[in-house]
């Protein structure tokens, strides 16, 4: 068994391009069935929230490939999430 605790503090990787995602900030379950249906992921590359709302991304539980030690494997397309980055000028 692993604790939600234990589960926040993994780094979420995805498989199709090596990138870090984050970590994971919440899940969502299904109270009908008790099953994780995704987990939330916070981005990374904000400093600690201070520059504005982090964005998010959600990762069905069919796309986690593995659950190390360390690490939690997901296979995810990048057209499915989008980095905000900070400090580009807006036309």
């Amino acid at each position: 068994m692993v604790r939600i605790s234990e589960f926040q503090i993994k780094d979420v990787v995805n498989i199709s391009d090596g990138k870090k995602l984050g970590n994971i900030s919440d899940i969502e379950i299904n109270l009908d069935s008790g099953r994780i249906e995704s987990i939330i992921i916070s981005a990374t590359g904000k400093l600690l929230g201070f520059f504005g709302k982090e964005d998010e991304v959600v990762i069905p539980w069919n796309q986690i490939i593995k659950i190390g030690e360390d690490v939690i494997l997901v296979r995810h397309s990048e057209s499915q999430y989008t980095q905000q980055q900070l400090g580009t000028p807006k036309d």
